[in-house]
């Protein structure tokens, strides 16, 4: 069953921008943190194997992506 009429091309469009906006504000968060670090956050993760790092900006990463949706589905 084919359901085109709920799906409006205002819809989609809206979507799209907001999925942009999110994704710009994500990327600017996380070259923030990357600039507010006092180290290399790719070479501590990578080659040094800093686990806590990456526990840290996996963490950033979850509650920024929360904090976008929460903010683009108006909740």
């Amino acid at each position: 069953m084919l359901l085109l009429g709920v799906v409006s091309l205002q819809g989609v469009l809206a979507s799209i921008i907001y999925s942009l906006i999110g994704l710009a504000v994500f990327v600017l968060g996380f070259y923030v943190i990357r600039f507010i670090l006092p180290y290399d956050v790719h070479k501590e993760i990578e080659t040094d194997q800093n686990t806590a790092l990456g526990i840290v900006i996996g963490s950033f990463i979850i509650g920024l992506a929360i904090i976008i949706a929460a903010a683009i589905s108006g909740g």
